[in-house]
C-alpha cells in the first residue's frame, strides 16, 4: 500500500488541511492500492502564497539561464534512474498496459532533452538592429518570466502531461502550481519526490492532487498569471472563460478525433500495423489517438478485414502482464462511458465487426470494455464526431482523395493525424491539406522539437522545443 499524506507544497511535504485521504483504486480489479491526501482551496492558496512570494523574491526567476538548464538537467537524469518505477505507478493507477508505459519512458527523455537544447539556444535577450541607421535609440528585447503559472493536466498519461509543463515553466523562471488529478495522486507523489531532490529553491513548485471544484479555484486565483492546461475541450472552454474575464495568459492542449488516411496505394498489413500504436496506444485514452480510419471504397472491405484480425489477436487484461496489449478503462464512469458509445454505434446502424458493449469475459471485476471496430460509418455519425476515449475505432469510406480530406476536415477537432502511402512524397502532400497541429505519415513518431498542440477546438498555443518556452515568457523591450 502505498501512502502520501502530506502535500507537496513549495519544495517541502506539508500537512493537509483535512486529513481526509484518498483511496486509489486499481482500474484491473478495483482493489485500493494507495492512499492519499488532496488539495483543499486552503491549500492552494498556500501554494499560491508561496511560489507568488519566490517569485516576487526573484531568487529562482533571476538565476541565469544556464544554472536553471542544470536544475532541469539533473531532475531529467533522476528521472530517467527511476523510470522503471514511474511506468509501474502509472500502470497501477491507470490502468495503461506495462509495454505502453514503458515505452513512454525514452519519450520523456526526448521531450526533456528538446526544451533543454531550445533553452540553451534560445534568445534571453537581444539587442536589435535599427532599421534606420541614423536612429539614435537601439532596442533591446528581453524574454522574461510569465510569473505564477498554474499548470493542470488530466489523468490519461500524467508524467508526459506534467513534465512537458513543468520544464519549459521552470527553465523560463516561473514558479509553478501543478494540480494533477486524484487517480494519479502516487505517480504525481513520486514526481514531487523527484524535484525535491533537484535543488529548486523555496516556493518555486508545488504538487497537488485535487478534484474539478478545487482546480477552478485555482484557475480562478487572482495570483495566477498564466494557466497552462491539458484536458477535454469542455473544461478548456470553461477555463478560456475564465481566463479571459481576468485576462490571463492561457494554452490549452484539448481534445481530438484525428483520422488515419489510408491512400489507396498503402500496404494495407503496414498501415494497420502502425495503427495498431496510433490508434489504440494507452488503451484509446489519449487525445491523439487516431480513431477515425479512412479507407479508400476500393479497398474498404481489405481494410476491415484487416482491422478485424488486429483488434481481435490484441491481448486485453492485467496491465502487468507483458502479453497484454490493452488493459481497462481508469474508472467505472469511463469503462461505461465507452460501453454507451459502443452501443450508440449499434443504435446509429453502422456495422459491428468485432467487440460490442460486453464485458470481456473473466474480466468482470475490473473496468475492462471489448475493443471494437465499427464499418459502414457516416461521419455525421456520433461515434465519428465525438471523443469516446477508448479502444473503439470507426472504418470511413471515401472516394478520392479530396474526399478524404474533406472528411479529415469534417471535425471539430484538430489535433492529431496520419497519412499511409508507399509514396512518402504524395502522402506529405495530402498531410499539408490535412487542418490538425500535428500529422504523421506512415507512423513516424512525435518530434518533441518541433511544437505540438491542436487547430479548431483542439486548442490555443503549442509545447514541445523553443515554441513551447517561448509560451512562458513575456517580451520586455528596453528602448536606449
Amino acid at each position: 500500500m502505498i501512502t502520501y499524506d502530506r502535500l507537496f507544497i513549495g519544495g517541502s511535504w506539508v500537512e493537509p488541511s483535512s486529513t481526509e485521504l484518498l483511496d486509489i483504486a486499481s482500474p484491473h480489479d478495483r482493489s485500493v492500492v494507495g492512499r492519499a491526501a488532496q488539495a483543499q482551496p486552503a491549500d492552494i492558496d498556500r501554494a499560491v502564497a508561496v511560489a507568488r512570494a519566490s517569485f516576487e523574491t526573484g531568487e529562482w526567476r533571476l538565476t541565469p539561464p544556464a544554472e536553471r538548464i542544470a536544475v532541469l538537467r539533473r531532475f531529467n537524469a533522476l528521472r530517467e534512474e527511476h523510470a522503471e518505477k514511474i511506468a509501474h505507478l502509472i500502470s497501477l493507477e491507470n490502468g495503461s498496459a506495462g509495454w505502453f508505459t514503458r515505452a513512454g519512458q525514452p519519450g520523456l527523455t526526448r521531450q526533456a532533452n528538446a526544451y533543454l537544447k531550445a533553452a540553451e539556444e534560445f534568445a534571453w535577450e537581444e539587442t536589435l538592429t535599427p532599421s534606420d541607421p541614423a536612429s539614435p535609440v537601439r532596442s533591446v528585447v528581453r524574454r522574461e518570466a510569465v510569473g505564477v503559472v498554474a499548470a493542470v493536466i488530466p489523468w490519461n498519461s500524467p508524467f508526459s502531461s506534467a513534465t512537458s509543463k513543468i520544464i519549459p515553466s521552470l527553465l523560463a523562471g516561473n514558479s509553478v502550481v501543478l494540480k494533477v488529478s486524484p487517480e494519479n495522486s502516487l505517480s504525481m507523489g513520486f514526481l514531487a519526490e523527484l524535484l525535491e531532490q533537484v535543488g529548486l529553491p523555496e516556493g518555486v513548485i508545488s504538487v497537488l492532487p485535487a478534484d474539478r471544484e478545487t482546480s477552478e479555484y485555482l484557475v480562478k486565483h487572482e495570483e495566477i498569471d498564466k494557466i497552462a492546461f491539458t484536458g477535454s475541450t469542455r473544461a478548456g472552454r470553461r477555463i478560456a472563460a475564465l481566463a479571459g474575464e481576468q485576462l490571463k495568459r492561457v494554452s490549452l492542449e484539448l481534445g481530438g478525433k484525428s483520422a488515419a488516411i489510408i491512400l489507396s496505394d498503402a500496404d494495407i498489413d503496414k498501415a494497420v500495423a502502425g495503427v495498431k500504436f496510433a490508434s489504440l496506444l494507452n488503451n484509446g485514452e489519449s487525445c491523439i489517438a487516431q480513431t477515425r480510419i479512412l479507407a479508400p471504397r476500393s479497398r474498404y472491405e481489405e481494410v476491415v478485414s484487416a482491422l478485424k484480425e488486429l483488434v481481435e489477436s490484441l491481448k486485453v487484461g492485467d496491465p502487468d502482464d507483458p502479453d497484454t496489449f490493452i488493459g481497462p478503462m481508469i474508472r467505472p464512469d469511463q469503462q461505461e462511458r465507452v460501453r454507451n458509445y459502443i452501443q450508440l454505434g449499434i443504435d446509429e446502424g453502422a456495422r459491428l465487426v468485432t467487440g460490442g458493449p460486453h464485458i470481456p469475459e473473466g474480466l468482470e471485476k475490473g473496468n475492462y470494455v471489448t475493443p471494437t471496430v465499427f464499418a459502414d460509418v457516416d461521419n455525421s455519425m456520433r461515434i465519428a464526431q465525438e471523443e469516446i476515449f477508448g479502444p473503439v475505432l470507426v472504418v470511413i469510406a471515401y472516394d478520392d482523395e479530396d474526399e478524404a480530406v474533406r472528411i479529415a476536415n469534417d471535425s471539430e477537432y484538430g489535433l492529431s493525424g496520419g497519412v499511409w502511402s508507399t509514396d512518402e512524397a504524395h502522402a506529405l502532400a495530402v498531410a499539408r491539406r490535412v487542418r490538425t497541429g500535428t500529422i504523421t505519415v506512415n507512423g513516424a513518431s512525435i518530434a518533441f522539437d518541433g511544437p505540438f498542440g491542436g487547430f479548431k477546438a483542439s486548442g490555443i498555443g503549442r509545447e514541445y522545443g523553443a515554441v513551447g518556452l517561448g509560451t512562458y515568457t513575456e517580451y520586455k523591450t528596453i528602448t536606449v
